[in-house]
């Protein structure tokens, strides 16, 4: 017994040794709707016509109180193809104003020469012409580089100084012709692709671009602009059927914002670009923005709060803690909200954090969760005691108090009364964290993986300063979910 004894009591004393654990933390979005909101819905337009409505329809459903009108599917459009850099062309066969004929079939260069302009063929040079220099063919004209286009090139040296600006002045319905399916794919329903040729063309004459030398950019600046590789017989048939047509309000054209997925309701223009209320951009409800599969109609995104942090760079005093909302707009979309840092806080705009973040839309949610796998292994159980020997032995001392039998008997009783009064230390474990923002009353639900599934094992209220912990019974890999948000994997060991 007493060889046996020692060992015994140093694995009973002895704690049990630390296991691995994990932490995680992270920024959890989630959001509606692709682009700015105000407008008509490209999806929600789509949506519509699978429902059998009408383009006309379609666009007064979109812009409030509006009318289709007409005006000269001729008139012309100047849109920016090339800020800056080189011109080299060909299928022109004119220079307008000047007596010097171009061959279509060669390539042309054109190069600033001070204010004015120096055309040159195969390094061979043409003449020095007046800014602007415009030049026009049979056909359409192609910029090398870049693409074939409808209509003429107008030419200047570039206000930066470097090299040429180039601009594609084309008429109207023809510029439509390069936008329609560059905007929308060219297999959605024909009705959807008329109302996004009536739309396109009434922004083309109604939005300006900053600058005096052209109306509209050729990207999403303005819309989006191909030339003729943009053409497609569906969008071309969407053109004719409604050429000339454009949106109306109190019998003049006005501008027709649209962009891709609303996630269902559209917002009011002063609330997103900080115009004035426009009458015919009013945030509205949008029936059928759902509609092929849109992927955009809800989603989700994931940070780690480190990467957050990275992202919103100087918007975060100190380190990330998360984002509250503060204002929302006719629909959901965020006009003020609040980067809570653990230094202070900084007020932002749903934009900025649109262009931080890289998202979708300004339709979103915020909620930071961190979890920690914590284990203690030094509080005593319970109730937990070690059996103790209860039998009197044998003696050979006739006294029963002495003698070497007696002496074995007692030392043995001795260390049995101490290790029947010590209790087992018991292995505990627990998932702590925080959430933000925390909701009053609001409670966390701790998932457990058993290896092919997640399951809910306990649950727990958060305090007001968003902070839990949750006891669990095992070690393993675990993760919470709070308000429909579940945060980081994480490991209790």
């Amino acid at each position: 017994m007493l060889a046996a004894s020692g060992p015994l009591l140093c694995a009973v004393l002895a704690a049990a040794p630390a296991g691995a654990a994990t932490s995680g933390a992270g920024l959890y979005l989630t959001g509606a709707g692709s682009g700015h909101g105000v407008g008509m819905s490209q999806y929600g337009a789509a949506g519509y016509a699978l429902h059998g409505v009408g383009y006309q329809q379609i666009l007064r459903d979109y812009y409030s109180g509006t009318t289709l009108g007409h005006i000269s599917p001729d008139r012309t459009v100047t849109v920016l193809l090339r800020p800056r850099g080189s011109a080299v062309f060909s299928g022109a066969s004119a220079i307008k104003g000047a007596a010097k004929k171009l061959n279509p079939l060669s390539t042309y260069s054109v190069a600033a020469a001070g204010t004015r302009l120096r055309v040159l063929q195969a390094g061979t040079p043409v003449g020095v012409f007046n800014a602007p220099l415009q030049v026009g063919g049979p056909g359409p004209l192609k910029l090398i580089g870049l693409g074939s286009y409808r209509g003429g090139f107008v030419f200047r040296p570039s206000p930066s100084g470097t090299g040429v600006m180039t601009v594609n002045d084309v008429g109207l319905d023809d510029y439509v012709r390069g936008v329609v399916t560059a905007e929308m794919p060219s297999s959605w329903p024909a009705q959807a692709l008329d109302a996004q040729a009536v739309a396109a063309r009434t922004y083309a004459i109604t939005s300006r671009a900053i600058g005096t030398n052209f109306d509209v950019y050729d990207t999403t600046r303005s819309q989006m602009y191909l030339g003729v590789k943009g053409e497609t017989t569906s969008g071309n048939t969407a053109v004719a059927a409604t050429s000339g047509q454009v949106v109306e309000y109190a019998g003049a054209p006005v501008v027709t914002y649209f962009f891709s997925s609303s996630g269902g309701q559209t917002e009011s223009v002063q609330n997103v670009f900080g115009l004035a209320p426009a009458a015919w951009l009013v945030g509205r409800v949008d029936p059928y923005d759902d509609a092929l599969n849109n992927p955009y109609h809800r989603w989700k995104l994931n940070f780690s709060l480190q990467a957050a942090q990275k992202r919103l760079g100087k918007l975060v005093e100190g380190s990330l803690v998360g984002i509250k909302v503060l204002q929302r707009g006719v629909s959901p979309r965020i006009m003020k909200a609040r980067v809570v840092g653990t230094k202070g806080s900084v007020s932002v705009t749903g934009v900025q954090l649109r262009e931080a973040l890289a998202t979708p839309s300004t339709w979103m949610s915020f909620t930071t969760v961190s979890s920690h796998g914590v284990h203690t292994s030094t509080t005593p159980g319970a109730t937990t005691t070690l059996p103790t020997t209860t039998g009197t032995g044998t003696t050979t001392d006739p006294t029963g108090g002495g003698g070497l039998g007696g002496s074995l008997e007692r030392v043995a009783l001795a260390i049995d009364r101490v290790i029947g009064r010590l209790r087992v230390p018991a292995t505990r474990y627990a998932v702590t964290g925080s959430v933000f923002p925390a909701d009053p009353g609001a409670r966390v639900t701790v998932q457990f993986n058993a290896g092919d599934a997640w399951g809910s094992v306990a649950s727990g209220p958060v305090t007001a300063s968003g902070h839990y912990s949750i006891d669990v019974a095992d070690p393993g890999s675990y993760r919470v979910r709070y308000a429909g948000t579940t945060g980081p994997d994480i490991t209790v060991g």
